[in-house]
């Protein structure tokens, strides 16, 4: 019995590896798949129809430059690609700020909601609040996702209290969350050691 076990394991490790990405495969909208590609130098052939544009901009509020691609521009798949370097073979981030297919593949995604970041996080999390460039970052508060490389930002549906558009962490409690109907604004995904 324990050698059929082995020899199925192996055959399901080996179908696994098998499965190549490929144009038409649907997880190339992961966010985490998309830098597996960057790093394998593929997006060429991964996205062929994205009409990427790339260009140079300050970024980190206007203080360090960078090169950008863009996939799918003027689409509701744009995304933004950062890079490390002018060769464009650094990945910085990659950030997306429009409901699309794009997503972590944790199952965050442009309108997620505070409820569902709080499941998939495994605990409570923190958030800074609005009004700022970096308005409604999310703090993952030692829970699942904070070795993470996604950061996400949420924005309210309903105007939140006056106290609430600060660039300090706000405390609130569940009503006022409930109340302000919080949702995902932008996802972040910082490659490692970009901090």
């Amino acid at each position: 019995m324990r050698p059929l076990l082995l020899f199925s394991c192996f055959l399901l490790l080996v179908s696994c590896k098998s499965k190549q990405l490929t144009a038409n495969s649907p997880e190339k909208y992961d966010l985490e798949v998309l830098a597996e590609v960057i790093s394998q130098d593929n997006l060429n052939d991964i996205y062929p129809s994205s009409n990427m544009t790339e260009g140079t901009e300050l970024f980190e509020e206007g203080t360090v430059e960078h090169p950008y691609t863009i996939l799918y521009p003027k689409t509701p798949d744009q995304i933004l690609i950062i890079w490390k370097d002018d060769e464009r073979t650094k990945l910085h981030q990659i950030y997306i700020d429009k409901e699309s297919r794009w997503r972590s593949n944790t199952g965050i995604r442009i309108g997620s909601t505070y409820d569902e970041l709080v499941e998939i996080n495994g605990g409570p999390i923190k958030f800074y609040g609005f009004g700022w460039d970096h308005s409604g970052a999310v703090d993952w508060n030692m829970g699942g996702l904070a070795k993470s490389n996604i950061r996400v930002f949420l924005a309210p549906l309903i105007a939140p209290p006056k106290d609430f558009y600060t660039d300090q962490m706000i405390n609130t409690t569940q009503d006022e969350i409930d109340n302000m109907k919080l949702r995902v604004r932008a996802i972040l995904f910082q490659a490692p050691g970009a901090d």
